[in-house]
């Protein structure tokens, strides 16, 4: 027959077990919680930029004879721009097209990476990136004047 001392001893130690095993569950259970706090606080907004159309003044005038409004407008000539129209406006010292990004589409990390393109199609992809901080329509075509479809 056990004693009372090995019966309080037992009981005490029993105790002490469920404490230790409530206070893993009470940790595993702060964790989920805290990662799944951190997961909703990491929900993505929209923090798109309005896409920027330039006037008729500040449009940009292509030595092939399109005239440029936008990036989108942009990223369509380049798509059959000749490399040599695009030397011209883009040579080893000056890149016509970034300058135009930069001051009146005021994009400079687009023209910073637009700098650096040797050829339309390089600068063609680096347009493509950076429009995807903006805010376009489905089709992301616009018409001669700007407008959207």
């Amino acid at each position: 027959m056990p004693t009372i001392k090995k019966v309080a001893k037992t009981a005490r130690a029993t105790k002490s077990t469920k404490k230790t095993a409530k206070k893993t569950v009470k940790k595993a259970a702060k964790k989920v919680s805290s990662k799944v706090a951190k997961k909703a606080t990491k929900t993505k907004t929209s923090t798109k930029k309005a896409l920027r159309i330039a006037n008729n003044q500040q449009s940009f005038w292509v030595t092939d004879g399109q005239i440029l409004n936008s990036l989108l407008a942009l990223r369509d000539a380049l798509d059959a721009m000749e490399k040599d129209v695009y030397a011209y406006h883009a040579d080893g010292w000056q890149n016509d097209f970034a300058q135009w990004v930069e001051i009146v589409l005021e994009d400079s990390a687009c023209a910073n990476d637009l700098r650096k393109a040797k050829t339309p199609r390089s600068a063609r992809t680096v347009i493509v990136k950076h429009l995807k901080f903006y805010k376009v329509n489905a089709g992301g075509r616009e018409d001669a004047l700007g407008y959207t479809s």
